[in-house]
């Protein structure tokens, strides 16, 4: 009898195992290349642009190296060249005409290559019309250029918390003849900057101060992204309108949004310790289908997570918001700068300087490459005035998806304050009443009783298949449900 019950535990085991070894994985869909970074180069990798035949890579130390056979499926050919050496923490690189700018910490700067041999023969400054202390986080991101040619910069307070010189705590627009346009204030600790396919721009601001949790914000412009210490530069401008009112701490995001019409709701919220702990650079999928299934959708770093995070966004009375997925994880160090070449790859640039990371490497250099095979995913998730829809990227078995069982939606919303940071609070169960799978089996409605405006809506889909008997890649999705569609 004893050996009977062994052996049944065993084979048991076993089916377990072999189930596990059977699941896919992010490795079987999106393939991450490590690149081993030569000796004595510090790449803290800040900024990334293809210059046409290499990738430019900037640093937080200031540098900027470009790549050979960067798109090579061999990385360890990749050939590492200084362009130039000794700028000021380099966090934003587009170029345009031959010329490469680089958005440093004091000012955007040009750089070009006159005599081809790799190096910069020239720099000049193209605009420094914003302050610097030399306070650690006095950070400036840097964007691609705009359908007007106009480099967007957002200035992280002195700090993080206080803006001592003018116009930290806010985005500024940099025009092709170098003139700054003040455009948004309430700009926090940014950690990356990008735009999605239809031009607009967004950052990634952090947890802290009026800011509860990592958030993904649409630079609107004229809008106050929320926390109000830069707000006394509004003394120095009229180009945006009055100053906004101070909001209330302790309140809530929505409520002040009512009263404070220049205030631009976050469009995403990233859960804290679920989906990250530092959201940082932004890169829209514009590769049409070369990095797979997700054209148009956005992609955000996590620095302490190391990790990619993937973003879809909807219009709703006129603003964005919108839903975040896990999507990759497993890069060398913490995730900073991300981009997208024209084969559709994404490169990763990485650095767990002043703070720590999953990734135990210094610093790091990765590339994640689509494999060919489409992950089982929820593709798309869009608010409804009665619940959600969502869409798949495979069609779903009907009955494990119509099953309440597979199912489970909680929501909570955060404390918008002046102290640092905000528990999940105001939590709410919502019922999940009918469950239509559409007659094509790729999407799915759910219709909800207890919908919260305000709050995000974390759905777990534990229980759905695809029609193969797949399990969800990642079964986990949160919406941020600031506008309720009307009917």
């Amino acid at each position: 009898m004893k050996s009977i019950l062994t052996l049944t535990v065993l084979v048991s085991c076993f089916a377990i195992t072999a189930s596990a070894q059977e699941s896919p994985t992010e490795d079987d869909y999106y393939r991450l290349d490590h690149f081993r970074i030569p000796d004595g180069i510090v790449l803290e990798g800040g900024g990334i642009e293809w210059l046409g035949d290499k990738l430019a890579v900037s640093t937080r130390r200031g540098d900027i190296y470009t790549i050979q056979n960067a798109l090579s499926l061999d990385v360890s050919s990749a050939k590492f060249s200084p362009f130039a050496i000794g700028m000021h923490e380099v966090l934003g690189l587009a170029q345009k005409d031959g010329w490469l700018y680089a958005t440093q910490r004091c000012e955007v700067s040009r750089l070009k290559d006159e005599d081809g041999d790799g190096r910069a023969d020239i720099i000049e400054s193209v605009c420094d019309q914003w302050g610097i202390t030399g306070d650690y986080h006095e950070y400036a991101f840097g964007s691609k250029f705009d359908k007007d040619g106009n480099i967007w910069v957002v200035l992280c307070l002195t700090g993080s918390f206080n803006s001592n010189t003018k116009y930290r705590g806010w985005c500024v627009r940099v025009t092709p003849d170098g003139e700054m346009i003040p455009t948004c204030s309430g700009i926090r600790s940014p950690g990356g900057m990008g735009l999605n396919h239809a031009g607009d721009v967004f950052y990634t601001d952090n947890q802290g101060p009026w800011n509860g949790t990592c958030s993904l914000k649409w630079l609107r412009p004229g809008s106050f992204q929320g926390h109000p210490g830069g707000n006394r530069w509004y003394d120095t401008t009229s180009v945006i309108g009055p100053r906004p009112i101070e909001p209330q701490s302790g309140s809530r995001m929505m409520v002040e949004a009512k009263k404070i019409p220049e205030l631009e709701p976050p469009a995403v919220y990233f859960p804290y310790k679920k989906m990250g702990q530092s959201a940082s650079g932004v890169a829209c999928d514009m590769s049409a289908g070369k990095f797979g299934p997700f054209e148009h959708q956005l992609f955000v770093g996590d620095q302490t997570f190391s990790t990619v995070m993937r973003v879809y966004l909807e219009t709703i009375d006129g603003h964005y918001q919108g839903v975040c997925f896990p999507f990759r994880s497993g890069m060398g160090s913490g995730s900073l700068a991300v981009e997208f070449t024209p084969d559709g790859s994404m490169f990763v640039g990485g650095t767990n300087r002043g703070w720590g990371s999953r990734g135990n490497k210094p610093f790091s250099l990765d590339r994640i490459r689509w494999t060919g095979k489409v992950p089982f995913e929820i593709h798309e998730m869009h608010a409804r005035p009665d619940g959600f829809e969502l869409t798949f990227t495979h069609p779903i078995d009907r009955e494990s998806a119509a099953s309440p069982e597979a199912w489970q939606l909680t929501t909570y919303a955060y404390i918008y304050q002046a102290a640092y940071g905000s528990p999940e609070v105001d939590h709410t169960t919502p019922s999940i009443n009918r469950i239509q799978v559409s007659d094509d089996a790729q999407s799915v409605r759910l219709f909800v009783t207890g919908l919260q405006e305000g709050h995000v809506h974390e759905l777990h889909a534990t229980g759905v298949r695809s029609k193969a008997g797949l399990p969800l890649l990642h079964k986990e999705a949160y919406y941020t449900l600031n506008y309720i569609p009307a009917e």
